[in-house]
């Protein structure tokens, strides 16, 4: 009877231990990886990149469970003019203290702290995003797939600018603005490459 319930108790933890994942940390290739930005107003749009200046997952049984990520403001560059005095004036304005401040903030910083399974690889993803050093919660849809010892996940997050004092031309804040008026969506679509680090 004892080796009985010696046997059992032994498969038991075999089987146990065996659904035990260790998290696994990946850090994102900055190199492979992309986020663009597309920002909108009455008459038109503008759009470009940002680059990645750090990042790093953990993933436990296959799923994305946490994570973190740096974006490089200085980095910024407008890819829709082709006129080079338009398109410096414009990234002048950008890294100006009329949007991302990026004198005194360098860099905008994502923390992930919740993941919900929606379907297949498609997840949801809660976590808080950092702007000119005020943070506020976002959620968004984002693909994720682990493939040995890479992964790889895009979405788009949209973000309200005005919640992170850039009200420059926003309709909240300043009225008859007509067709200078820019809409307080922006989007970043980011598409990212992560290699095992252990």
């Amino acid at each position: 009877m004892k080796t009985l319930s010696a046997i059992t108790l032994s498969v038991f933890l075999f089987f146990g231990a065996a659904q035990i994942s260790v998290a696994q940390d990946f850090n994102v290739n900055t190199s492979q990886s992309a986020v663009k930005w597309n920002g909108k107003k009455v008459t038109g749009e503008h759009y470009g990149t940002i680059k990645l200046k750090s990042g790093s997952l953990k993933v436990a049984n296959g799923q994305v469970t946490g994570g973190n990520f740096e974006m490089d403001m200085n980095s910024i560059v407008c890819e829709d003019l082709t006129n080079q005095d338009m398109n410096a004036r414009l990234v002048g304005h950008l890294k100006s203290d009329d949007f991302f401040s990026v004198e005194k903030h360098g860099t905008s910083k994502f923390v992930l702290s919740n993941v919900k399974k929606v379907s297949g690889n498609e997840y949801e993803f809660t976590g808080n995003l950092t702007i000119k050093g005020i943070t506020h919660p976002v959620t968004f849809e984002a693909n994720t797939e682990v493939n040995g010892n890479q992964l790889k996940a895009n979405g788009k997050i949209t973000v309200d600018r005005t919640k992170y004092d850039i009200r420059f031309r926003s309709g909240k804040f300043f009225s008859d603005l007509g067709d200078n008026l820019i809409y307080d969506d922006f989007t970043l679509d980011f598409n990212l490459t992560a290699q095992a680090s252990n």
